[in-house]
């Protein structure tokens, strides 16, 4: 097996933090995805390589592994077992018979006994071949909240195969969806690994979003502040709302409407709440006229 530096392909050192290992794995997943590559076969094969890298070195464990057995990491857990057994089997002879070494690089050694053509265990027996699951692939998708906001499908290309994917309403920015068996092959026919989708959410509206709840700010005129009335608030899906205010209205003052929030993930038809808060807006360039009545409430307010 070829050996793959997952540092390089990053383009980080071997002391890079986890920080580091994500900003540099963003930057070149941006510069080599297959949709701005379409025909480019290179950066496609660089951008496998670069999901590779970012599923091992972006997990603690996988990466500690790495860093110390190299290209057969996966295999890691396997090989320390085996070490186990050996010293077991050496204590029980009483240090007799044959020497093991247990310490050192022996690693790619113990590997191509354990899984080469024709390999045969300690004891002089051959070994069966055993299963592994294929690595686990980590990929990151950007979407639109708006996107976010309606189930989609979407098409993706993955260590060279074409993949469509259901992307239900409601996805959070920050979450992770399995695609099972769309990972590195299996070893000596095991199952393939499993592909791990990381969604990352860019809001492009005036809306924030707080789980399924939306958060708005409406600017609310003075006079309909004191005396009420209405006021219109677009929703987000662009629907003119009419809302009534009561005279009194405090600025900062909060209004909930229920079910007019975001889509809740995989519960077709549920939705979060929209909270609309009114900013108060206080008239400048008042007239003449507008000033001797303002004049007029604050002496009266006086008595």
């Amino acid at each position: 097996m070829e050996f793959i530096d997952y540092y390089k392909i990053l383009g980080v050192t071997k002391n890079a933090s986890e920080e580091d290992i994500k900003k540099a794995y963003r930057k070149l997943a941006r510069k080599l995805h297959p949709d701005l590559n379409p025909n480019d076969k290179e950066a496609n094969l660089r951008f496998q390589q670069l999901n590779e890298a970012n599923a091992v070195l972006s997990d603690p464990e996988k990466r500690k592994k790495y860093d110390k057995y190299g290209k057969d990491w996966e295999h890691g857990e396997e090989y320390e077992k085996y070490q186990q057994e050996q010293k077991q089997r050496y204590a029980n002879t009483g240090g007799q018979g044959r020497s093991y070494s247990f310490e050192g690089d022996d690693f790619s050694d113990f590997f191509s006994s354990m899984f080469g053509k024709g390999a045969t265990g300690a004891g002089g027996g051959r070994r069966g071949q055993m299963k592994y699951k294929g690595q686990d692939f980590n990929a990151e998708l950007q979407l639109d909240i708006k996107e976010a906001a309606q189930t989609h499908k979407r098409e993706l290309s993955v260590n060279g195969k074409s993949i469509r994917i259901t992307i239900p309403a409601g996805i959070e920015d920050g979450q992770t969806i399995k695609i099972k068996g769309y990972g590195g092959e299996g070893l000596n026919g095991g199952p393939n690994g499993d592909l791990y989708i990381t969604f990352s959410i860019v809001n492009t509206t005036p809306f924030k979003r707080v789980g399924n709840d939306l958060y708005i700010n409406d600017s609310l005129d003075l006079y309909t502040a004191i005396l009420g009335g209405e006021t219109t608030v677009t929703d987000f899906n662009g629907t003119t709302l009419k809302l009534k205010v009561t005279a009194g209205t405090q600025n900062g003052t909060k209004v909930r409407l229920k079910g007019k929030g975001f889509p809740v993930y995989k519960k077709e038809g549920e939705f979060g709440d929209l909270y609309v808060t009114y900013d108060i807006k206080i008239p400048t360039h008042l007239s003449p006229k507008e000033k001797e009545l303002f004049n007029e409430l604050a002496q009266q307010a006086k008595k």
